[in-house]
């Protein structure tokens, strides 16, 4: 079996030995074990099942969440000449049709489907006829209720057991707690598998927490041309820092879920290439993408979990060299992310609420609606209720992930928009026709990048700010569309509906509350973790981390932001110096602290001690703008 493999791999991936562990897992699928592999972030995953694969008659299934991931994996294996499929969205049924047919007849090895696309009848009748010699199921975290990035139609994978008896099933994941690896074998009902797990350390890679007031100042001190990633959470964020940082010389491209496919594959390839050196991204950027020479990687937002934040974390350094994994974090941090993900948390009485108004939204009556499906306005339901959209949202999710109903974001059909003027020529042309400048300038105002791709907008509440009727702002836009100023989609509908049960309202939502409970109850305690890795500058951050995923006894790296933590207690001498040189700076005119700390060689947090301090006794103070100046005696 090993000179076999090692054979596979040779011809294949030009490698002549395995990496550590990877033989144990093929040895395990080729004896038809079931199996969870669980490897840090390039540790060579997909080789555990695509060699094993290739060593058997048949075809392998695997299930991914991505579609750039899917086609990574595929663009590889074809040009490796292996015969590899993905079937994504946006195919007629007669191509799908035709693409089934070609992996039942036409000697694929690689068939990869979502989950989603794995509950079409049509796919599972033709996986009936096909040889399947493995299903991996990449990602594998995703299917558990417990992990940082729940997929509903990950649940029903399962199922393919009762349709495919006998195949053995192979899991993957970089990032899984105890608790994790526990569901994800209970979800996929996996039959006394081996778990094969490795040390989630990364010797090669430094973590590090930042505390600064000015991230985008700090971020030109970070990044030096090599490559990198900076991870945010908005996709005007994402612009913002990109146009930021090529203004100040670190060539940078945005990358987010609004963009064209074309703009995206184009920014991908400039970074990959090394074109541009920063690929400022929100999360999803990096899943599955194999780029060996990323040197750092920067979370300018406080992620959501540590089992989110070490997966992004981990896509530095994947050539094993030295690489970098920081965070900048400031006070102001932590309101923003328990806003942002326990604020809007729906308890058990606002998912019965939003259950109920949305049975009164499609008119459903008591015991009916089973199996009927809706197109449904999101932002038209949230409205009419009164709801905040957020909690609203996550209401739905719960209800999605406790098979009460399936919601289907249709984001094919989202309200777009792109300027099709330059800047300065749109001034002028608003100036010249007012009537549709205040419209224009509140988009402008709210969502960025409107002049260099489409950009999903709410036009109700677009319309709310302007202060005028939707159908009134709609028919400007139009009117724009026509004279060619702006480009311009329309979608009444934003998702689906589609009840799973009759509607019961006691019967059907009581036995979800204790559920509903212990999934908030693990929201907050994972972002309890964050805040306490990155306030605990006591314990080294591989040991914190390392600790997280229940590794016994970690050593330390001695390279962390906590173990080559220098003495913060200044010394009067240095405070002394310190207090001086910033006077000296201050005379030549008021400054920020970004302006001052540029200016001085010290530590930024011995000099934004000192400036405290200087504040606190009155020797200096801040203007209306912000900046320091002496205080006149």
């Amino acid at each position: 079996m090993r000179e076999e493999a090692l054979k596979i791999l040779e011809k294949y991936w030009g490698f002549n030995e395995f990496r550590a562990q990877q033989l144990e897992v093929i040895k395990s699928i080729l004896e038809g074990k079931d199996s969870l592999t669980l490897f840090p972030t390039g540790g060579g995953k997909s080789i555990c099942y695509q060699v094993p694969a290739m060593m058997r008659e048949g075809i392998c299934i695997v299930i991914s969440p991505l579609i750039s991931l899917m086609e990574d994996q595929v663009n590889a294996l074809q040009q490796k000449n292996i015969k590899a499929m993905a079937i994504t969205g946006g195919i007629s049924y007669d191509d799908l049709d035709r693409n089934l047919d070609n992996c039942i007849f036409g000697n694929y090895k690689f068939l990869y489907l979502s989950p989603e696309r794995l509950q079409q009848d049509i796919v599972r009748e033709r996986l009936k006829q096909m040889n399947i010699n493995l299903l991996a199921v990449d990602e594998a975290h995703c299917i558990s209720q417990w992990g940082h990035d729940f997929r509903p139609a990950y649940r029903n994978i399962s199922e393919i057991r009762e349709l495919l008896p006998g195949i053995t099933m192979a899991a993957f994941t970089a990032t899984a707690t105890k608790d994790v690896v526990n569901d994800i074998c209970e979800q996929l009902k996996l039959q006394e598998p081996v778990i094969h797990k490795k040390s989630f350390e990364r010797p090669n890679l430094q973590y590090e927490v930042i505390k600064t007031e000015d991230k985008y100042f700090r971020l030109t001190q970070l990044l030096k041309g090599d490559s990198a990633i900076i991870y945010v959470r908005s996709r005007n964020a994402t612009q913002e820092i990109s146009s930021f940082l090529n203004k100040n010389g670190i060539t940078a491209a945005a990358y987010h879920g609004g963009l064209r496919k074309e703009d995206k594959t184009l920014r991908f390839n400039d970074w990959i290439s090394n074109k541009v050196s920063v690929m400022v991204a929100t999360t999803a950027f990096g899943m599955g993408i194999d780029k060996a020479d990323v040197r750092t990687v920067i979370h300018i937002d406080l992620p959501e979990s540590m089992e989110s934040y070490f997966q992004e974390a981990g896509r530095a350094g994947r050539d094993g060299k030295s690489a970098r994994a920081i965070v900048l974090t400031n006070a102001g941090d932590i309101p923003v992310l328990k806003n942002q993900f326990l604020n809007n948390l729906a308890s058990f009485e606002d998912v019965k609420l939003v259950y109920r108004k949305l049975n009164a939204f499609f008119s459903i009556a008591y015991g009916e609606g089973e199996n009927t499906s809706h197109d449904f306005n999101f932002s038209g339901f949230c409205h009419q209720y009164q709801f905040n959209a957020n909690k609203a949202y996550n209401a739905l999710q719960l209800l999605d992930r406790c098979s009460v109903l399936r919601l289907s974001q249709n984001y094919q059909k989202k309200t777009e928009i792109m300027i099709l003027l330059s800047g300065n020529h749109l001034d002028n042309y608003l100036d010249e026709n007012p009537r549709y400048a205040n419209l224009m300038r509140t988009i402008l105002r709210n969502y960025g990048g409107v002049f260099d791709n489409m950009v999903a907008f709410n036009l109700e509440s677009v319309a709310e700010k302007c202060g005028i009727p939707e159908d009134a702002a709609l028919k400007i836009l139009e009117e724009l569309a026509q004279k060619e100023v702006i480009e311009f989609n329309i979608s009444k509908y934003d998702a689906s509906i589609s009840f799973l049960v009759p509607r019961e309202d006691a019967s059907t939502l009581n036995p979800l509350a204790s559920f509903i409970w212990d999934y908030n109850k693990v929201k907050k305690q994972k972002i309890d973790a964050v805040l306490q890795f990155v306030n605990n500058d006591k314990i080294c951050r591989q040991v914190q981390l390392l600790g997280y995923f229940g590794e016994k006894n970690p050593k330390t790296c001695g390279k962390c932001s906590v173990c080559k933590k220098e003495d913060t207690n200044m010394s009067r001498d240095d405070m002394n110096e310190i207090y001086l040189a910033i006077l000296r700076i201050l005379k030549t005119g008021p400054k920020d602290s970004r302006e001052i700390t540029s200016l001085l060689q010290y530590k930024e947090e011995s000099i934004l001690k000192v400036l405290g301090l200087l504040n606190e006794k009155e020797i200096v103070s801040r203007t209306p703008n912000n900046k320091y100046k002496i205080n006149k005696k």
